[in-house]
């Protein structure tokens, strides 16, 4: 029987090792908190959106980098045969906006339990073990050194997960073990993170949740390089954060800023019409209580700031130049952006071991044999929408089916 040893006991982690003791081989599943998923079960707010209904082009389309990669690994374990795995372990799923896939019960937990379920059923048991460096007799691999005792394997998978979280275990040792074996790792940076504002009304407005805006980022000669929405975005004591703005942090770049489109759904000619007709019923308020009708009301003050309108100024006082500075503010919020939040903030991380030296279809290292990869570590990772743990699933699925041929 074929000894494998998964390091990481995360979604790629936890298929991987269920992949490959299904398969025929013993699984030992070392992990440094001693129980898996502790990262999955603070996932999506921990409702864990698990993967997204979706068809390849759909996929391939929200994996800005890794896509062609990806592909083997996508079409071998889709969403449908994640989603069919689940409920045949008694977990009720629903489809969501996005065909973003949560569990029915709104609990990641019942996602993990199930995995756990399922290695225990499969003889796999998860180990408290840190590793520290990949083992070698005559250049072969033959195992793990976890610090005080030494895991012998033929095979190991590394699902050591990024940087991001660092407190529930993905604190990068993975880079580590892959540089140790001859493996390019691609520089790190979070993705899918909340952005950084000097602005202070951004924690004027901390908790506020803008539903149904678009979202823009500018360059510094004030060209639009990327859009999205309608969708989500919240403001927090930094700066912006939610689910277009996570989005947005893939395509950040230095010196670009963002702009949100209050009133996407009304043109600038029909927007107007909105303000001249509130303007007309409510002449003789001033504008901070008219424009409530229009706007949040923790949001009014700011955006009169923003045209550099007193909020006293009466209705009827408003001249043509004021009202199209309103305008404007509507249609394009100003918010200036100056980096990223701190990596232990983001959702995934950016980076990692240069799929470029791993074989797509086993996820097998091309420099050392035995050797394999999944999930986070990879430098390949998604949009929001379910997309990254597919990628954590599929690959670790790869990886443990190609372990025992």
């Amino acid at each position: 029987m074929k000894k494998v040893a998964v390091i990481g006991a995360g979604p790629a982690g936890m298929m991987a090792a269920l992949a490959a003791a299904r398969g025929g081989a013993d699984v030992r599943l070392l992990d440094t908190n001693g129980f898996p998923g502790k990262k999955l079960n603070i996932t999506g707010k921990g409702r864990c959106n698990l993967t997204n209904d979706c068809d390849l082009d759909t996929f391939m389309r929200n994996v800005p980098r890794g896509g062609k990669f990806l592909y083997g690994a996508f079409s071998a374990f889709p969403p449908q045969e994640l989603m069919a795995f689940f409920q045949s372990r008694g977990v009720r799923l629903t489809v969501e906006r996005g065909r973003r896939v949560f569990p029915e019960s709104g609990r990641a937990r019942d996602i993990t339990d199930a995995l756990a379920a399922a290695l225990g059923e499969q003889g796999v048991t998860v180990e408290k073990a840190r590793a520290r460096a990949l083992c070698f007799s005559d250049g072969v691999l033959s195992g793990v050194d976890c610090g005080q005792r030494r895991v012998q394997a033929q095979s190991v998978i590394v699902a050591t997960g990024g940087m991001s979280y660092p407190l529930t275990g993905s604190d990068g040792s993975g880079y580590a073990l892959a540089a140790q074996a001859g493996h390019t790792i691609v520089p790190t940076e979070g993705s899918l993170i909340p952005l950084l504002s000097p602005d202070g009304f951004c924690a004027e407005l901390t908790g506020l949740s803008l539903k149904n805006v678009t979202l823009s980022l500018v360059s510094a000669d004030g060209r639009r390089e990327w859009r999205d929405g309608p969708g989500e975005l919240l403001f927090t004591h930094i700066g912006l954060s939610g689910p277009l703005v996570l989005t947005a942090s893939a395509h950040w770049q230095k010196d670009w800023d963002a702009r949100i489109d209050l009133k996407p759904g009304l043109t600038d000619e029909q927007l107007d019409a909105r303000i001249l007709r509130d303007f007309r019923e409510r002449g003789g308020q001033t504008l901070d209580n008219a424009l409530r009708g229009l706007l949040p009301k923790s949001l009014v003050s700011v955006i009169l700031g923003i045209c550099e309108i007193p909020p006293d100024t009466r209705v009827s006082a408003v001249t043509r130049d004021s009202r199209l500075r309103l305008l404007n503010a509507l249609k394009a919020m100003p918010v200036r952006i100056s980096g990223k939040a701190d990596i232990a903030e983001a959702v995934i991380t950016r980076g990692g071991v240069d799929v470029r030296e791993v074989s797509p279809k086993t996820m097998e290292s091309k420099l050392v044999p035995g050797l394999y990869f999944a999930g986070e570590v990879l430098d390949a990772d998604a949009y929001t929408g379910g997309f990254n743990l597919q990628i954590a699933f599929c690959t670790g699925y790869a990886a443990g089916m190609s372990v025992n041929s």
